[in-house]
């Protein structure tokens, strides 16, 4: 099973300050309280981000996902490893006043356990995946001015 995602988010803030909070890592713990664990050096080409993601669901995320691409302030492409596998891509454009954040990803399940639970009951899969996407949004939004 493989979840795809594109959304577009908008935030008052210029692309340039949205992407100098992206670049916040010290404070992404602090932003999103289901992100148990979180090591990395910055919004760096080659930096391995390490994480736990728990989200509302019976299981625990553990996750790295690697900055292929870093074009301030415009775009990140990234690949995620560990429990789930693929690839995602945030694209920052300006929009009136504020930003359009895009968020496009394709990411499957990588291990066995969580392949059964996304072939069993793919609506739980989606929830987890949608809530951290949505919730994340919003809890950076709140947080990143």
């Amino acid at each position: 099973m493989e979840l795809r995602s594109e959304r577009t988010y908008r935030i008052d803030r210029p692309p340039e300050h949205v992407w100098a909070a992206i670049g916040r890592v010290d404070a992404f713990q602090d932003w999103w309280p289901w992100l148990r664990h979180f090591d990395a050096e910055g919004l760096i080409v080659g930096d391995r981000w390490r994480c736990t993601i728990r989200p509302p669901l019976p299981y625990v995320l553990r996750l790295t996902i690697q900055i292929e691409e870093a074009a301030a302030p415009s775009r990140i492409e990234a690949t995620v490893s560990g429990d789930i596998s693929g690839h995602a891509s945030v694209h920052l454009e300006p929009d009136g006043s504020g930003s359009a954040i895009r968020l496009t990803s394709r990411l499957a399940p990588a291990r066995q356990p969580l392949r059964t639970i996304a072939m069993l009951t793919p609506w739980l899969a989606r929830f987890g995946h949608d809530w951290v996407l949505d919730t994340g949004f919003e809890q950076f939004s709140a947080r990143a001015g």
